[in-house]
């Protein structure tokens, strides 16, 4: 599946735009994941794009739908088990395995984090994000409570990273589609 086919596919079972730029901002972090791994930047971003193509229209059966919904659309078995392992202890059991999909589980909630503690800034703008801030708003556990940091530190742990660096790289990955 390209990207203009995988939007299409979001859209069609995504209305609203915060949701949709949640999605741009995981694949953005995936793509620039990929490439710092050598790994093909079109699969993981499209993994990325549509990780939460359930969300939605099935919020409490999320990562359940999402296989039927990817199959249906033509999707391999080892993206759709990627999509499913993002969720791991949140709404599934399936636990991430692969470097793809450790990266996908612990930036999905980070990006959340990320995107939140740009809001807080005068220009809105991840550009201008520095880790220092986006640590001190990790450690006000109010702020974007929302945000698990348990699966953020347990991704960490999984991928062998500090929180600085996992954090530094979804910043990075994030800037290049801040545009978008």
């Amino acid at each position: 599946m390209n990207r203009d086919q995988a939007v299409a596919l979001f859209k069609h079972y995504n209305e609203g735009p915060s949701l949709y730029r949640h999605a741009l901002a995981v694949e953005a972090v995936m793509r620039h994941f990929a490439a710092k791994a050598n790994e093909d930047v079109d699969y993981w971003g499209v993994v990325g794009l549509l990780h939460d193509i359930d969300y939605e229209k099935y919020p409490d059966e999320h990562c359940a739908r999402a296989p039927e919904i990817l199959r249906a659309a033509g999707c391999d078995e080892a993206f759709i088990r990627a999509v499913v392992s993002h969720g791991f202890s949140i709404c599934t059991d399936v636990e991430p395995q692969l470097h793809m999909e450790k990266v996908l589980y612990a930036t999905d909630e980070l990006t959340g984090l990320v995107a939140a503690a740009a809001l807080m800034l005068p220009t809105k703008s991840v550009a201008d994000l520095k880790l220092s801030s986006l640590k001190k708003k990790w450690k006000d556990k109010k702020f974007a409570a929302g945000v698990s940091r348990e699966v953020i530190a347990d991704g960490c742990e999984r991928l062998g990273m500090s929180l600085d660096d996992l954090m530094t790289a979804t910043m990075e990955g994030m800037r290049r589609a801040a545009a978008e």
